[in-house]
């Protein structure tokens, strides 16, 4: 995995690069979260590392912005900290784990191999929708950045149809089918719903084929 390491402590971080790069992993560290912040909105990373408390931007603030601008990579935390506000803000920012200091390097290799694991199965049920949103196919849940979305049952029937065509023209007949049961609902009222739908989004990413349905086009970042 291409992992960024931001930790100030020298020796720890010295200790975690070579560690890591010695199984197989790609390590580029930084000191300042000023720095790695500018670092990962140009480049892309299967992982981050970050240390809390460190120089300029701590890590819990680059995360937040990070996560503002792009989809943020997975993200470990690491502290000294065990302050339960502390925690419970990295998981509610979309944190995959949270590392107290001192950890063995075993520890921290176990929980890589174990999100790289994760990662592998999941690939193959997630949908990229837009540059932010995506949706995932396992647990029917459509994301924004790292964020669950809240929809209504048919605003969540409508982008699950959507998904599993995606690139595909999803008609009428479609959309009474699978949203409303075969009820005998309108065009008007199917579009009318979906443009609901659409005012809510961030990044409207569902597209009207005038006279015949809708879509998502497959995004290629």
């Amino acid at each position: 995995m291409k992992i960024l390491l931001l930790e100030d402590e020298t020796m720890l971080r010295n200790s975690i690069k070579e560690y890591l790069e010695a199984i197989g992993h790609e390590i580029v560290s930084f000191i300042s979260g000023r720095d790695a912040f500018e670092e990962i909105q140009d480049n892309n990373y299967d992982l981050l590392l970050l240390d809390i408390n460190v120089p300029h931007i701590n890590g819990m603030e680059l995360f937040k912005r990070l996560s503002e601008i792009k989809n943020a990579p997975i993200t470990i935390f690491i502290s000294a900290n065990l302050d339960i506000e502390d925690i419970t803000m990295a998981y509610e920012l979309g944190a995959s784990d949270y590392l107290k200091k001192p950890f063995h390097l075993k520890e921290l290799a176990l929980k890589i191999d174990h999100i790289k694991k994760e990662q592998s199965t999941k690939e193959f049920v997630q949908v990229i929708l837009s540059k932010h949103y995506r949706f995932s196919k396992e647990t029917e849940t459509l994301f924004y950045n790292n964020s669950v979305q809240h929809l209504t049952k048919k605003q969540l029937q409508i982008v699950t149809l959507l998904s599993y065509n995606l690139g595909i023209i999803v008609d009428f007949d479609k959309f009474r089918s699978y949203v409303w049961n075969h009820e005998p609902v309108d065009n008007a009222t199917i579009r009318a719903e979906i443009s609901r739908f659409r005012k809510t989004l961030k990044e409207d990413f569902i597209k009207n084929i005038k006279g015949i349905g809708y879509k998502i086009d497959k995004y290629f970042p």
